[in-house]
Parts: C-alpha cells; sequence; structure tokens
C-alpha cells in the first residue's frame, strides 16, 4: 500500500538541476515530434490528469512542459467549482463531455479526482458515496481506455513548508498577485484530511497507475512531468498513416 508521508517531495541524492535542464528539452522535444504523429494517425488519444494541493505546480506544468504541443492538437481544462447545471447531472458529466476524441491531447488541471478530495475531506459526501464514486471512476477510466485513449495520471507531491512558502509569494510579487485566494490558507488547515484522502485516491484508483511527482523542485517536477509523458506517447507505437491513392 502506497503511503504519502513515506514519499519524498524532494529530487533524490545526485541530481543534478543542469542534466535534467538539458533531458527535459530533449523529452519535450519527443513530446512534439510524437503527438504530431497522434495527430496525423487519428486512432488514439491521450489524456494527462494533474491533481495537487495548491500551489504544487499544476499550471506552471502545462505552460514550462506540456505547451511545447501543438495547440491545434491539445486542449486544456480546468475544473472549478460546478456549476448549477453540472451539479444537477453525476458527477462524470461534465468530465465526460471533454475527454480527447481520437488525435487530440486533454490535460486536466484538476479533474474528477476533486469529487473525492474537496468534497471528502469538507464531508459534503459521506463515505459509502466515496467508495461508489471510486468504483465509478475506475469503470469510468477503463471505458476511456478501452475506446483508445492512453491515460497518464500525475500526483504533484508538495510538502506543507513549500506549499506556504509559495502562497507568500503571491503576496509579495506583484505579478503574481492575481493568483493569491485568501482561501487557499483556509484549505491548509485541512492537510491531514487531503494526504489521507489523497492516499486513498492512490491506492483505489491505481487501475491506471498514479505518477507520483515530488515537486518540491520545480526543474525536477518539470524533468519527471516531461519523462512520463513522452513515455507514454512512445508505447503507444504512433506511426504517420500511408498515402492514400485514388
Amino acid at each position: 500500500m502506497l503511503e504519502i508521508r513515506s514519499l519524498s517531495t524532494e529530487p533524490p541524492s545526485g541530481w543534478k538541476e543542469e542534466e535534467g535542464k538539458k533531458l527535459t528539452k530533449k523529452y519535450m522535444s519527443e513530446i512534439e515530434r510524437l503527438q504530431n504523429i497522434l495527430m496525423a494517425e487519428q486512432q488514439r488519444s491521450l489524456l494527462i490528469i494533474l491533481q495537487g494541493m495548491d500551489a504544487s505546480g499544476k499550471d506552471s506544468t502545462v505552460k514550462k512542459v506540456l505547451s511545447v504541443m501543438n495547440p491545434i492538437g491539445m486542449r486544456v481544462y480546468p475544473f472549478k467549482k460546478p456549476t448549477e447545471l453540472e451539479m444537477s447531472h453525476d458527477f462524470l458529466w461534465r468530465i465526460h463531455q471533454v475527454v480527447p476524441p481520437k488525435g487530440i491531447v486533454h490535460i486536466f488541471n484538476r479533474s474528477h479526482y476533486e469529487d473525492v478530495l474537496i468534497q471528502r475531506v469538507h464531508k459534503w459526501i459521506d463515505e459509502d458515496t466515496v467508495a461508489e464514486r471510486f468504483r465509478h471512476i475506475n469503470n469510468f477510466e477503463r471505458l476511456l481506455t478501452d475506446n483508445g485513449t492512453t491515460i497518464v495520471k500525475c500526483f504533484l507531491h508538495i510538502s506543507p513548508e513549500m506549499q506556504l512558502k509559495r502562497l507568500n509569494e503571491r503576496t509579495l510579487d506583484p505579478e503574481k498577485y492575481w493568483k493569491h485566494n485568501q482561501n487557499d490558507y483556509e484549505e491548509r488547515k485541512f492537510w491531514d484530511s487531503y494526504m489521507n484522502c489523497y492516499e486513498d485516491v492512490l491506492n483505489q484508483c491505481n487501475q491506471i497507475p498514479w505518477q507520483v511527482i515530488p515537486c518540491d523542485n520545480k526543474r525536477y517536477k518539470e524533468y519527471l512531468v516531461a519523462k512520463v509523458v513522452m513515455e507514454a506517447l512512445q508505447d503507444m507505437q504512433l506511426r504517420f498513416p500511408p498515402l492514400k491513392r485514388n
């Protein structure tokens, strides 16, 4: 059983940042090349799920690593508080509408997992509903996989100390004022509850394995995300389609 508190949020000893930056660029170049083939082939799709606490680097991961992809074949969907319309449907309704069609990459900045995280932490749903949603999530992801979608799930693992540092930076740097949300400090009070819920998610919804990404060091986070996304595309064994002749 995976225990979050036993997992480091720091790079391993021996990590060399300059070497890591070079590898990240290499991996990003390969992502760009392979996404082009994915678009041309139009047989499969890629879904990248980014989950993590506030300030764990979800936005910057999209900006620094995944934006290398051709925007014609890539979409990013941030999931906020459900709207009144979305709340009138089942919890996967808003998710299913934006899964990637063949040939396309979709990135979820937060995802359907919010419905077994924040809602559980604040006890807006009971434990029977949580267990039921775990089952539905596993079936949902199996459906997508069976339909040709490769799913990459990244848990961006940040320490409470680093999170506080980054949240405070948002109140000191004018270029980051727009990111500041006082409620982020309130959510920190539930840190232990969030870790317990994340631990359950990583263990109960692991038919498609989670990639735990230590992210106290931004460069190491970028390196790992680039690596896992590149490897997912490589494993798809993509091929350009043959020339069509009349």
